[in-house]
C-alpha cells in the first residue's frame, strides 16, 4: 500500500506528528514506475539484519540515508507497507550510528548530513519513538559545527574549520528538510551557508570546490538546489548557474556519476521545468540502458549508493517528498 506524503511544502509545526495532504494522483510512465519497483526490490532483498548493506559503501550512514529516502520518496507506507521493515531497519541502523551524546551520526559530515536528510523526510510519517530526539540532536551538531567555521559552512568533521560546496550543500539540503519537517532552525543559519556557497560561485554561474575556480556541473547543481529551496531565484547568480547547467543536460561525471544524477535532477526541478523535462525524458532513458537485472546500478561505490542515487533522480516523476516540494 502506498501513501501520498507531501504535495505542499508542510508548514513550520511544533515539533510532533504531522497531518500531510495528498497529492494528486498523477500518472506514472510506465517505464519508470517498472524501474524503480525493481531498485527498491533490489534494495530490500540486499539489506542485512543490521539495516545497512554489505557492499562497498553499504554501511556508511549517508549510504544507508539515501536508500531509506528512496524508499519514502517511492509513496511507501512506513508503518503498514511491503516496504516497512527496510525503512524501520534503516532508521534503526542510523539511529545506532549516532553519538548519544553530540547527536553525530557516523564518521564525517557526509555521512551526518545526509542520515539527517533521511531522519528529517521520515519524521511525521514514521512511527519511531526515537527519531523526534535524534533528530533534534542531529541538526543542532549540523548548526554547532557551522558555528565553529571559520568560513560559515562545513566539511568533513564538525570541527573542521575550512569548507568546501558538497559536504555544505549536503548540510543545507538537510537543514530545509528538518526545517520543512518542523524543527526550528535559525535563519542565520541559512543565510550564511548560502553565502559561503555564492562566494565559490564564477562570473559564469559554475560553482567550484572550496573558491570560484575550477566549477563543474555536480558543485552547480548543489549551489542550485540551496538557493532554490531558500526561495533565492531572482538574483543575477541564480539565473547565471542554471544557464550554466542547461548547456550541462548531455553531461555524466565519470567518477560520481549517480552523485550528480541526483542533484541534477533536483536542481532542475526547482529551477527549470522545461530544462528538468529534457532532463528527466535522457536520464530515463539513460538508466534504462544500464540498469541490471536484479534491478541495481552499476559502479564502483557500491550498488546501493549507485541504486538509491539512481532511484533518487527519478524520484521527482512522484514528487512525494516535502524536499521536492517547488
Amino acid at each position: 500500500m502506498k501513501i501520498s506524503l507531501l504535495i505542499l511544502l508542510i508548514a513550520i509545526l511544533p515539533l510532533g506528528a504531522q497531518d500531510l495532504p495528498r497529492r494528486a494522483d498523477d500518472p506514472i510512465p510506465p517505464q519508470i514506475e517498472s524501474m524503480y519497483e525493481r531498485g527498491l526490490t533490489y534494495l530490500a532483498k540486499t539489506q542485512n539484519d543490521q539495516g545497512c548493506w554489505d557492499d562497498n559503501m553499504g554501511a556508511e550512514p549517508g549510504v544507508v540515508g539515501l536508500c531509506v529516502v528512496a524508499f519514502l520518496a517511492h509513496g511507501e507506507d512506513p508503518n503498514h507497507g511491503p516496504h516497512a521493515r527496510q525503512i524501520s531497519k534503516g532508521i534503526d541502523y542510523l539511529l545506532s550510528q549516532q553519538n548519544t551524546a553530540n547527536g553525530y551520526i557516523g564518521n564525517s559530515m557526509y555521512n551526518h548530513g545526509f542520515a539527517t536528510l533521511a531522519l528529517a523526510e521520515a519524521y511525521g510519517s514514521v512511527d519511531h519513538p526515537r527519531l523526534a530526539g535524534a533528530l533534534k540532536k542531529a541538526v543542532d551538531l549540523i548548526l554547532s559545527a557551522q558555528k565553529r567555521n571559520r568560513s560559515d559552512g562545513w566539511r568533513y568533521t564538525p570541527d573542521s574549520s575550512d569548507a568546501d560546496t558538497t559536504v555544505s550543500g549536503c548540510q543545507i539540503v538537510a537543514l530545509f528538510a528538518a526545517r520543512n519537517a518542523g524543527l526550528p532552525v535559525p535563519d542565520e543559519s541559512l543565510k550564511k551557508g548560502l553565502a559561503y556557497l555564492a562566494r565559490c560561485r564564477g562570473s559564469d554561474g559554475g560553482y567550484g570546490y572550496t573558491s570560484a575556480g575550477g566549477p563543474k556541473p555536480t558543485l552547480t547543481a548543489i549551489g542550485v538546489l540551496c538557493l532554490a529551496l531558500a526561495k533565492e531565484k531572482d538574483g543575477k547568480g541564480f539565473q547565471a548557474s542554471v544557464d550554466y547547467l542547461r548547456k550541462q543536460l548531455s553531461y555524466r561525471d565519470r567518477h560520481y556519476p549517480y552523485y550528480f544524477e541526483y542533484y541534477m535532477s533536483q536542481a532542475l526541478f526547482h529551477a527549470d521545468p522545461e530544462a528538468w523535462n529534457d532532463w528527466n525524458e535522457s536520464n530515463i532513458r539513460y538508466l534504462s540502458t544500464i540498469q541490471a537485472r536484479d534491478g541495481s546500478w552499476p559502479g564502483n561505490k557500491g550498488e546501493s549508493f549507485n541504486t538509491a542515487g539512481a532511484l533518487l533522480s527519478l524520484a521527482l516523476n512522484y514528487r512525494f517528498l516535502p524536499i521536492y516540494e517547488k
